[in-house]
């Protein structure tokens, strides 16, 4: 058994399946994506006709299309300057529960293993004009009533919030194990020398989880890019396109009307931004975030 071990075929039959996989389910749509991307191809003819650059010109000439891209970046910087500085102060609320610990996490996870479907079904009631409860909480304090999702002004905020409702517990629950492994003699030492919670959670639980939390922030960027459905759910990016993210641009402007192969230029262009983004993310921040030992 042991010699068989050593035997660097028998570790190549073992990753031979996963690498295959890989190749058939990510590889190959990605290059055939990109192939693609240079076509007029409508999806369904055999006949392809490669058009260069064209695709690509079109989208970048197209002012609805950098309209998505601004979406994009909203939900990008209401993930990383709102939700993320909630997550560590829900988790840190949390960590310091003295009982039902687990009620609280089981309930702050719930949203995140929810249909994005019925996530947003269920704050389409709660954004409706007539009997929504956000206008009824408006109404108490004699506020005017707000058009959530039919409101260009207010309908991307909308949509915001409820995708960061559905999320924020799933990385909570990652910042909170990373708080819970910390060695509780260090918060005591700290508080026999006088310092007050607020002081222990700034200098010292919250330097201890920061690579867990430049993982959240990372995993936030890449999912705010790959955003799609809870806006399909909500708003089918209306009202007139206010709401479409490039994910949705690419729905509405291409794979509906058979233009597969501009389609395909806009999955490569997410594609490209988003590594894009979390490379320059992963050079200039998160390769500062030192890990930690203790």
């Amino acid at each position: 058994m042991n010699k068989a071990l050593r035997n660097p075929l028998i570790y190549g039959l073992f990753v031979l399946p996963a690498f295959v996989l890989f190749l058939a389910f990510f590889v190959y749509p990605i290059l055939s994506a990109m192939n693609n991307s240079f076509t007029s191809w409508n999806g369904i003819s055999k006949n392809i006709t490669y058009i260069g650059f064209d695709n690509y010109l079109t989208a970048f000439q197209d002012a609805a299309f950098w309209k998505s891209v601004r979406n994009n970046v909203y939900f990008i910087l209401f993930s990383c300057l709102i939700q993320v500085p909630l997550i560590v102060i829900f988790s840190l609320l949390i960590a310091n529960v003295k009982r039902l610990k687990g009620l609280y996490k089981t309930a702050v996870f719930m949203p995140s293993i929810m249909s994005t479907a019925v996530i947003g079904i269920l704050w389409g009631f709660i954004y409706n004009p007539d009997f929504g409860l956000a206008n009824e909480i408006l109404g108490v304090f004699g506020l005017p009533q707000v058009y959530w999702l039919s409101d260009k002004n207010w309908a991307m905020l909308s949509i915001l919030i409820t995708n960061a409702w559905q999320w924020t517990g799933f990385y909570i629950v990652m910042v909170l194990a990373a708080i819970i492994s910390i060695p509780k003699e260090l918060d005591e030492a700290a508080a026999i020398d006088g310092a007050t919670g607020f002081q222990r959670a700034t200098r010292i639980t919250i330097p201890l989880v920061m690579p867990i939390i430049s993982v959240v922030i990372m995993l936030s960027m890449a999912g705010a890019m790959k955003a799609a459905d809870i806006v399909l759910v909500m708003t089918k990016g209306g009202p007139a396109g206010s709401t479409d993210v490039m994910a949705t641009y690419m729905i509405r402007y291409a794979i509906t009307s058979f233009r597969h192969g501009f389609g395909n230029s806009i999955a490569v262009l997410i594609f490209v931004f988003t590594i894009v983004l979390t490379a320059l993310y992963q050079f200039f921040v998160a390769r500062r975030t030192e890990r930690i030992e203790y």
